[in-house]
């Protein structure tokens, strides 16, 4: 049977605790409004299908135990957060001189700020290891049934993730609306930025492989 008693309180506090996700979904609400954020959730709960989807399959405890692929998705991780904490800096700079905040993302519309998210959340190690342990640990027993339990699991904790998502979007969109000056806005990117580096100071000195 499978606990959800147990699994749902587990999920919610997973998502609930700030990462490298939930603090770009803030950042991308504060400079480019509730629904590019959304879509930026989007890339992210794409990233966790495929991690889902690697545990339903039997590969996500097969990488999980794996030293090299470990290692291999955490530089990824380390590489992209820094790069993330660069720009964030960038950023701040460039609103303290005056620039005026784009109302939306320029380009290719809002698929660099999917991008960004899928690339941050299948980049990051702990999140395959998160799923590896918690869906099967609330699964019951092995055996016939057990992959649907599973992705069910799964499928549960993506809705929670995108509720957790919402409530850190609305917050940066209010603070976006409030109409921001310059100053603030560079505040906050430049804190931003800082965040991201931390983050990816963290997760290089972390040992993932031996967990």
């Amino acid at each position: 049977m499978t606990n959800w008693i147990g699994f749902v309180p587990a999920a919610l506090l997973v998502s609930l605790i700030p990462g490298a996700n939930q603090l770009l979904g803030l950042s991308n609400a504060v400079r480019h409004g509730t629904m590019a954020a959304l879509a930026g959730i989007g890339g992210r709960l794409a990233a966790f299908v495929v991690l889902v989807g690697l545990v339903v399959a039997g590969l996500g405890a097969t990488l999980a135990a794996s030293a090299t692929a470990l290692t291999v998705i955490k530089w990824v991780g380390v590489g992209y957060l820094a790069w993330l904490g660069i720009s964030s800096l960038w950023q701040a700079r460039q609103a303290l001189s005056g620039a005026e905040a784009p109302p939306a993302p320029s380009g290719g519309g809002v698929w660099p700020l999917v991008g960004n998210e899928f690339v941050v959340a299948i980049s990051n190690p702990k999140a395959l290891l998160l799923f590896a342990a918690l869906l099967p640990q609330f699964a019951g027993e092995p055996g016939p049934g057990a992959d649907l339990r599973i992705a069910l699991l799964g499928a549960v904790y993506l809705g929670i993730e995108l509720l957790v998502g919402l409530g850190y979007i609305t917050i940066g969109s209010r603070i976006g609306a409030t109409g921001i000056s310059a100053r603030t806005r560079s505040r906050i990117d430049l804190g931003s930025g800082i965040c991201f580096l931390g983050l990816a100071g963290l997760l290089a000195v972390e040992d993932v492989a031996s967990r």
